[in-house]
């Protein structure tokens, strides 16, 4: 009998975290879209949001700031979502959807996107009036998604040649961030300046670039992946148990791993290729999830989702109130923020204490 009551509290206790989340999301996703950096009152706002203001404060809110908002709580959800799978598949706590150079290897995409092809700049030069007449912003998305997606499949590939392990996929992920590191390098070395200028910007993290396009693209990928999570939730809850408990229940972990690693990098490269790297989400919240609620994934996958919406939202409200009239990168923010966290997570665990 106690042990029915302690899981009835449990499962309360879950739907009541998952409910306040959900309410909290809510609340802070419309209270972003009265902070900006163009000095519009409170009261502009709202006559905006029912399209009763001026022309300009109704584009502000529904052309730049709701895109914005949905855009953070689309790729908050990805990004933390992601790195709670890939700590599961790879048994890695450190694990997080940089791990297998996805966000490296976007990058380099955007570069070569920006350097050498979409952007012009072999043809414009230094023209910075010729380049943004004849630039296609989603020539480098598709560009930085291609390579993630590229890299993604060379490890996996590289990965099923020899033992599909996890210490095999987080070394070849390590070998190949270092080479599309070293070929970005490369090829800003050779760029203009515009173009080497354009080519750092992207890199930032940044939610302004965010249309309803690339939300909807976004979102579909993003619910896919969280449906088939939830799909697989006992599965990876029996591979916590250890790779040989998990065969024994006759789940196929080579197939699972292989799956679930390639759907959770392609959740990272479609919000790498729109929005620019954002860091630490994929590794903050899925511990801070796992530290409150426990390792059942039938909670931690959606709690994960929702507090990477939380965080992304939180650092993107900071970013346009620390701007000083313009927004800050936002994976500035998320990476000023989750460094000192994940440092205090790191050294109050008991056994880390001593060196």
């Amino acid at each position: 009998m106690e042990i029915i009551n302690s899981l009835r509290a449990r499962n309360r206790r879950n739907t009541i975290v998952m409910v306040a989340m959900v309410i909290a999301v809510l609340v802070l996703g419309i209270g972003c879209l009265f902070v900006g950096s163009s000095n519009m009152t409170a009261a502009d706002c709202w006559a905006a949001l029912n399209k009763t203001g001026t022309p300009a404060n109704v584009r502000i809110i529904w052309n730049i700031r709701i895109p914005r908002v949905l855009a953070a709580i689309i790729a908050g959800a990805g990004l933390g979502l992601s790195g709670l799978i890939m700590q599961t598949t790879l048994n890695n706590p450190m694990a997080s959807p940089s791990t297998l150079g996805v966000s490296n290897a976007a990058v380099f995409g955007a570069n070569l996107s920006i350097i050498a092809f979409a952007g012009g700049y072999l043809a414009t030069g230094n023209n910075l009036s010729n380049y943004t007449t004849g630039a296609n912003p989603y020539a480098t998305g598709v560009m930085a998604f291609l390579f993630a997606a590229v890299s993604i499949l060379m490890i996996l590939s590289l990965c099923t040649l020899r033992a599909f392990s996890p210490n095999v996929v987080v070394l070849a992920g390590m070998a190949l961030s270092s080479v599309w590191t070293a070929a970005t390098t490369i090829l800003q070395f050779y760029a203009t300046d515009v173009g080497i200028s354009a080519a750092v910007v992207w890199s930032f993290g940044d939610l302004g670039r965010a249309t309803y396009r690339t939300d909807a693209i976004m979102a579909a990928v993003v619910l896919v992946g969280f449906g088939f999570f939830m799909i697989m939730s006992w599965q990876f809850n029996a591979l916590l148990s250890g790779e040989a408990t998990a065969r024994t229940m006759g789940i196929n972990v080579d197939l699972l791993r292989f799956v679930s690693m390639l759907l959770a990098s392609l959740i990272t490269a479609v919000c790498v290729s729109f929005l620019g790297v954002i860091g630490f989400v994929g590794i903050i919240c899925p511990h801070v999830t796992k530290k409150l609620l426990g390792q059942d994934h039938r909670v931690t996958i959606p709690v994960s989702a929702l507090s990477g919406s939380l965080l992304l939202l939180f650092a993107d409200t900071l970013s346009r109130s620390m701007g000083g009239g313009s927004a800050l990168p936002v994976g500035a923010i998320t990476s000023l923020l989750g460094a000192p966290f994940f440092l205090t997570i790191i050294f109050s665990r008991k056994e880390n204490r001593r060196c």
